[in-house]
């Protein structure tokens, strides 16, 4: 198996623009295009997206549901539902936790060989991101060390904070 560090890396930019097998949508409870990478991601995808995601109707905050990719280059979608950010009262830090794990068995459960996630929870719904990332790249890294997919996951990120934060928290695995 390839080294724990090989499998994770981080791309700066569009996630609807990368080249693996599923993305992950930073979704609402109701799967409803939002703003932020929601937004992005069902632009991109177009309106059959919507159309998959009514069907699904809701997901509970620290889960996952999958749709199909529809006019994305990926070819499935995984809508994670983070936690809003309530000042570390309300078990945000389990919840976000839930919502990676969740979506990674998903993908292997699918037999999905790549993934990108964007920074879950970090946008509207005021996740600090610094706490956000540890949350993020411990709780890959714990999945990735006892399941052999997906093989590769990126951490798409937007903008330079939140690039320095997925690289802090990368070299000090």
């Amino acid at each position: 198996m390839t080294a724990l560090r090989d499998r994770m890396e981080i791309a700066e930019g569009d996630i609807t623009k990368l080249d693996v097998e599923a993305i992950v949508n930073a979704a609402n409870s109701r799967l409803l295009p939002g703003s932020g990478v929601c937004g992005a991601i069902h632009r991109a995808a177009g309106p059959e997206l919507a159309g998959a995601c009514e069907k699904i109707y809701r997901c509970p905050t620290g889960e996952a549901r999958i749709t199909p990719g529809f006019r994305l280059k990926a070819k499935h979608v995984i809508h994670a539902v983070g936690p809003v950010w309530n000042g570390g009262k309300s078990d945000e830090d389990a919840l976000l936790a839930g919502a990676y794990r969740h979506s990674l068995e998903l993908a292997r459960d699918r037999s999905i060989r790549s993934i990108a996630f964007p920074a879950i929870s970090t946008g509207t719904y005021a996740f600090p991101l610094d706490r956000a990332t540890k949350v993020a790249v411990a709780t890959v890294a714990d999945f990735l060390g006892v399941c052999e997919l997906p093989e590769r996951v990126i951490f798409a990120c937007f903008g330079a904070d939140a690039v320095a934060a997925y690289r802090k928290e990368l070299a000090e695995l």
